[in-house]
């Protein structure tokens, strides 16, 4: 696995490696090196020798560093000059461009071949509101040419019919950092589609939702029924969709109206009067457990994980516990 290592001037390094790990886990092989003001070049540059020590790796190592030309971009150049052939460096580090960089490790095995794909993903990044203010750019020909024309007659078949679920989440928050960066980038959907009545009929949640889609994937929110007739449209048969309950209640109408998912991940169920907490991002009442039973007398599996680096929980102990809490 290539070998990251975020260097900055100050603790930036430190808040964004905090963050980092906050949306898309704990990560190995990445380290966070700083230069203090009471500090020098050969200070960074031990910190940085150390860090690469630490690799499982150490022939491919990546440096993502606050400022082209500063000190911690200086040292980590000199480091990489005898290795130039396979480690690299990436300047204006940002939290978009971190996080990338430890998704593309599922995939690419070089820092090289790293390092270039996270030029696009920094700048895409960096995004402003109103979208007016956003600089105008003439879109490619050949985007324009691959965009479709008009809808999709009804009837039309594409692909085998059947819509792709690369993941279907319960998380109180639906669409959110984790979600729009390490469980995208883990099972790479083209479409994240919201099921929920009571957010489709939110104006201002469901413009929130759609607007914080990541680039490249498009977002839908959808009341319950809406989502059962998709299921049922073989229109959608090229569509890889992540999608996103609010809680197991509306899962499970889903399901039972012929929403084809095995695999439930529970992700996050946000504490109110009522529940208790069975982890730390966890919290159930008495119609939370009922509705666990019957998806799994339904056939449906569990996955009890925050981020796609969490290990699974046991979701039989979880509602153990939180039977005993409600003294059910």
């Amino acid at each position: 696995m290539v070998g990251i290592i975020l260097a900055s001037h100050g603790s930036f390094a430190d808040g964004i490696f905090q963050s980092g790990e906050m949306i898309f886990g704990q990560q190995e092989n990445v380290a966070h090196v700083t230069l203090m003001p009471s500090e020098g070049p050969d200070d960074i540059r031990a910190k940085m020798e150390d860090a690469i020590k630490s690799f499982d790796d150490p022939e491919e190592v990546l440096f993502l560093v606050d400022l082209w030309g500063g000190t911690p971009f200086n040292q980590a150049n000199n480091l990489v000059e005898q290795h130039k052939d396979k480690w690299a460096i990436v300047a204006g580090m940002n939290l978009p461009m971190v996080i990338e960089a430890y998704a593309s490790r599922f995939s690419m095995e070089k820092a090289q071949e790293i390092a270039a794909h996270l030029v696009s993903a920094g700048k895409d990044g960096v995004r402003v509101k109103p979208e007016s203010l956003e600089p105008k750019t003439e879109a490619k020909e050949e985007t324009k040419a691959a965009q479709p024309v008009g809808a999709i007659p009804p009837g039309t078949v594409l692909g085998d019919g059947k819509i792709k679920y690369v993941l279907a989440r319960i998380d109180s928050r639906l669409l959110h950092g984790q979600v729009a960066t390490s469980w995208t980038k883990s099972t790479n959907p083209d479409r994240i589609i919201v099921v929920s009545d009571n957010v489709a009929h939110d104006k201002l949640r469901k413009s929130m939702i759609i607007e914080a889609a990541p680039p490249g994937v498009h977002a839908n929110v959808v009341p319950i029924e809406k989502m059962i007739e998709v299921a049922k449209d073989p229109r959608f048969g090229d569509t890889k969709a992540l999608l996103l309950f609010e809680n197991p209640e509306d899962a499970l109408k889903a399901i039972e109206g012929g929403v084809d998912i095995k695999t439930l991940n529970v992700g996050s169920m946000a504490h109110s009067v009522g529940k208790v907490a069975v982890n730390k991002v966890l919290s159930l009442d008495q119609e939370d457990v009922k509705t666990f039973e019957q998806l799994e007398k339904d056939g449906v599996k569990f996955d009890v994980r925050k981020v796609p680096s969490d290990s699974p929980e046991n979701m039989d102990a979880i509602l153990n516990k939180a039977r005993q809490e409600l003294k059910m």
